[in-house]
């Protein structure tokens, strides 16, 4: 499976540049919605990505290798791309996620859960409580 598809790419390289600007213009960083969910299908390793740099390998997102403490940070898509994983598997893209809040929001509730996949349940079951936004609402980058 390719693990970024050419939308996933333009996307996330759209918020590196409006992190760039916001910073150049000394203005707070946007809080971006994750793009793109990667994760180990037999384990816990879970990645959700925000942005990618102009070298095309390095994103930067909230990284949870299962031990309980998710972080962000910056992590390479070569490496990611390159595990092994026994009986073939290897890293996967979810192809249904869809990012629904801000990554700051994702980086507390993962926290606080212990991981993004309990994160996860938890984002969607109180999206699903509160209902689909309002025509032209979205969540503030």
């Amino acid at each position: 499976m390719i693990l970024l598809d050419p939308e996933h790419i333009a996307a996330l390289t759209a918020n590196t540049t409006a992190s760039r600007a916001a910073q150049e213009e000394g203005k707070r960083d946007p809080d971006h919605v994750p793009v793109v969910k990667l994760f180990n299908p037999i384990g816990a390793a879970t990645w959700l990505a925000t942005e990618l740099l102009e070298d095309g390998d390095t994103l930067f997102g909230l990284a949870d290798l299962g031990f309980g403490c998710p972080e962000l940070g910056y992590f390479s898509l070569n490496e990611i791309s390159q595990v092994r994983l026994p009986f073939g598997f290897r890293i996967e893209r979810d192809i249904g996620f869809g990012g629904i809040v801000p990554l700051s929001k994702w980086a507390e509730t993962a926290r606080a859960a212990g991981s993004i996949i309990h994160a996860q349940a938890l984002i969607r079951a109180i999206a699903e409580k509160e209902g689909p936004a309002p025509a032209g609402d979205k969540p503030s980058e």
